[in-house]
């Protein structure tokens, strides 16, 4: 079989055409005919050798990926030959809080230990796996784990209401998912973008104010003239980094940020006055469990929810997937097929 693997280095040049043989599975696993992987900010990292310097080459990354069970193994009841199937990106939390051994990164796909999804075949034991929304494809499916779960659970945690306003930055996976499931939720809602162009395909999906923080670089008085005053009830922080201290200024005394993405660095540096005024809620959170996964997906059926695909690159195009990632140009998810 076929595979895409980093081979002489990192970088997205050394992603490479590799043959591997075919895995067959052993008791307690699922063999699954990968259909399509989904990219994120992540998979970037890993690639270019940031999230892991020392990780042992080759690699084959991608963390999220869906296709169709092609065998089980011996004492395998919760799939079936057929089934349409999603990767879980945390497969150890399975419910509850999240603790340092159900999150533990070494058990995750794609990052380290175990090997991404951008093969022909893969086995995986029953936690890596859950039953696909029945109303998606598989190049939707996949976009999924990561992105999708992101945005579910940040809106859930701050138990965003109808008639709310959430703020969303950017016009990625996860704030394009979280726009969709805020409206399905009947809330409001605000996004920033520097590209005109974005703006007007998140409108056409229903945004209600749009802000180009190029052009309109005081974009915090923007949400509150919009808001009455207020400020928004909850902001998704995908930028991290010195954006933080805006969001928090966009908020309305008593609001939630949940903060998931790093684009602006890892560091930020916010005003604890402003944040003791505010009286806000910051929690940083990652993805979710598989409770959350199948919750999220009792929503997407029951909403009839569709994915945001900005584009589909075939599998010997991987490197000009990364390379699209990598210049920002996307709008909502970037999916390579197998």
């Amino acid at each position: 079989m076929k595979a895409i693997a980093l081979c002489d280095g990192f970088g997205i040049e050394n992603l490479q055409i590799v043959e591997r043989a075919q895995p067959n599975p052993t008791r307690g696993e699922v063999l699954v005919k990968m259909k399509a992987v989904s990219l994120n900010y992540v998979d970037l990292l890993v690639v270019k050798g940031l999230l892991n310097p020392n990780l042992p080459l080759p690699y084959i990354p991608i963390c999220d990926g869906a296709g169709v069970v092609e065998q089980v193994g011996e004492g395998v009841t919760a799939f079936k030959r057929g089934d349409f199937v999603v990767t879980t990106f945390i497969p150890e939390w399975l419910n509850g809080r999240p603790t340092y051994v159900t999150t533990d990164y070494s058990a995750r796909q794609g990052l380290g230990n175990i090997p991404g999804q951008i093969s022909e075949y893969k086995c995986f034991h029953l936690n890596q796996l859950i039953h696909a929304p029945t109303n998606l494809s598989a190049i939707e499916g996949s976009t999924l784990p990561i992105a999708g779960l992101t945005a579910w659970n940040a809106l859930q945690y701050s138990n965003l209401q109808a008639g709310e306003t959430v703020l969303l930055h950017g016009t990625g996976g996860v704030s394009i998912f979280a726009l969709q499931f805020a409206l399905a939720r009947g809330a409001r809602v605000i996004i920033t973008s520097s590209s005109d162009e974005k703006l007007n395909r998140a409108q056409q999906l229903g945004a209600d104010l749009l802000i180009n923080y190029k052009t309109t670089p005081d974009w915090e008085a923007s949400v509150h003239q919009f808001t009455e005053g207020n400020g928004a009830d909850v902001v998704v922080e995908t930028v991290g980094g010195q954006n933080l201290q805006r969001s928090l200024n966009a908020l309305r005394i008593g609001g939630y940020i949940a903060i998931v993405g790093l684009l602006d660095g890892f560091d930020s540096n916010i005003n604890t006055l402003t944040l003791m005024h505010q009286q806000a809620t910051i929690k940083g959170m990652e993805v979710g469990g598989k409770q959350d996964f199948e919750a999220m997906n009792q929503f997407i059926e029951a909403n009839k929810i569709s994915p945001v695909i900005d584009k589909i690159f075939p599998f010997q195009q991987t490197q000009k997937a990364f390379e699209y990632l990598e210049a920002g140009l996307h709008f909502g998810k970037i999916v390579i097929t197998l």
